[in-house]
């Protein structure tokens, strides 16, 4: 389902109306001539802000994307607009949608603290910070001489106005059941207890930690083959929390296709960008070694 030489302003019309009516996709039938439900992807080849100031408002639920910062990795030589691309980001975000930005510092000389700016800046143009989340990796292996080791990465959770979709990721409790607990606490500092009860799970902390490497980002040997590849997990977890079955999640910036796989492996829409045509090879080989169905588009 390869198509390649395609513009924007040549694609079929029946793409462009999926995108207006927030790509909805048909099932297709499979070889067997029994129904496929899973459903099909889009990535396309070219510059993000270009093909996302081609769309209409408000037709993106989630997106989850981990972006090029202080010039850490050589993607190709492409640079990185971050202003354009937040700008467009807010624009064709719905109403209640969610990005989530994966993003990191530059240590070496000092924090450059390009996260935080990057922050401040989707604060500016209308985004809430829902959330500040850390994503920490279990087992770096790069260690500092004068520092201790830098074992995460910051999560934004940026809203448009308040989250239409929050599904809670649960973990078990350490202990559950009836006892005494802590009850209306004043500024005397003497504890007030009540018979409460316990429960078997709680919501999960802002602390998410992964496994990093083969094995534990990926068992999909291909992905390393980009420079820089985030957790199938971490993308999974921010999908199933922040996205409904059905919803269209996007990957500006998808690289190797780990948003696009996780969005599709749980019955969401996808469309993946990425500037490098070797990248969206790589994200198409992945997703099509999974089983999973993505069409390519050249704009």
């Amino acid at each position: 389902m390869l198509k390649t030489g395609v513009s924007m302003q040549q694609m079929p019309l029946t793409y462009m109306q999926e995108t207006s009516a927030k790509v909805e996709v048909s099932p297709t039938e499979d070889r067997t001539g029994q129904d496929d439900k899973r459903r099909i992807g889009r990535l396309i080849v070219g510059n993000c802000v270009d093909i996302m100031r081609s769309w209409p408002d408000g037709m993106v639920k989630l997106t989850v994307t981990s972006p090029p910062y202080d010039n850490l990795r050589n993607y190709n030589g492409y640079s990185f607009p971050f202003e354009d691309i937040a700008n467009e980001l807010y624009r064709i975000t719905d109403a209640g949608g969610v990005v989530v930005w994966v993003v990191g510092d530059r240590i070496n000389g000092g924090r450059s603290l390009t996260s935080f700016r990057q922050a401040l800046y989707f604060q500016e143009i209308g985004f809430s910070v829902h959330d500040v989340m850390i994503y920490q990796k279990k087992n770096t292996p790069f260690t500092r001489s004068n520092a201790y080791t830098n074992a995460y990465e910051m999560m934004f959770v940026l809203s448009k106005g308040k989250p239409a979709t929050f599904n809670a990721l649960k973990e078990p409790t350490r202990r559950h059941g009836m006892e005494m607990l802590t009850h209306n606490k004043l500024p005397d500092g003497i504890n007030k207890k009540k018979l409460g009860e316990l429960k078997k799970e709680k919501t999960r902390t802002n602390i998410w930690s992964y496994a990093v490497g083969l094995g534990g980002t990926t068992k999909d040997r291909i992905a390393f083959q980009h420079p820089a590849v985030f957790p199938e997990n971490l993308a999974e977890d921010h999908i199933e929390s922040w996205s409904n079955p059905g919803d269209l999640v996007l990957d500006p910036m998808c690289g190797s296709g780990t948003t696009g796989k996780m969005a599709l492996s749980n019955d969401r829409k996808f469309i993946g960008i990425d500037i490098s045509a070797e990248y969206i090879e790589i994200a198409r080989e992945r997703l099509t070694s999974c089983g999973l169905l993505v069409d390519v588009e050249h704009a």
